[in-house]
């Protein structure tokens, strides 16, 4: 069971606190509701697997944070995963109705402006705090933020036109 200042956490409560912001970024990485169920299940079955130590809460987070883009990043090279996806389905797991195109343009990205942009934007994080849940550094995290903002706004300037 991982600890937090020494003390145990229970599934329960490690499930209630983070599965939302984890399910969220596993749809968000797939592309799927099906494929983001089954990442975040990966993430925390390994998190309980793995037994970690953390110093605090934050550092939970950011375990979660990184080990779910990691996992995003690994299913997506998997030949398993790139199978066709029926047309019923692909229907099923897009974002609801109200979203419109900012989210299909997001969900577009490709994954190295994607995550910077749904972390910024979506959870909130700075710059600095991506970059390290990231590794990388945060001047690149800014340029992609850039670089991600020109993209969605060619992206969508015929539906704002």
């Amino acid at each position: 069971m991982p600890t937090l200042n020494g003390n145990s956490l229970s599934c329960e409560e490690i499930l209630d606190r983070y599965a939302p912001l984890v399910y969220r970024m596993a749809i968000q990485g797939t592309g799927s509701v099906a494929d983001g169920e089954d990442v975040a299940q990966e993430v925390f079955v390994s998190l309980i697997q793995c037994d970690p130590r953390f110093a605090d809460e934050t550092h939970l987070k950011a375990w979660l944070i990184r080990a779910t883009a990691n996992r995003c990043k690994s299913w997506g090279r998997s030949p398993w995963h790139r199978r066709t996806v029926p047309l019923e389905e692909a229907r099923q797991a897009a974002p609801p109705p109200e979203t419109g195109g900012t989210w299909e343009a997001v969900a577009a990205l490709p994954p190295k402006y994607r995550w910077p942009v749904y972390l910024h934007y979506i959870e909130g994080y700075t710059a600095a705090e991506i970059a390290q849940l990231l590794g990388c550094p945060r001047n690149t995290v800014l340029s992609r933020l850039s670089r991600a903002r020109d993209k969605l706004k060619d992206a969508l300037k015929e539906e704002w036109a």
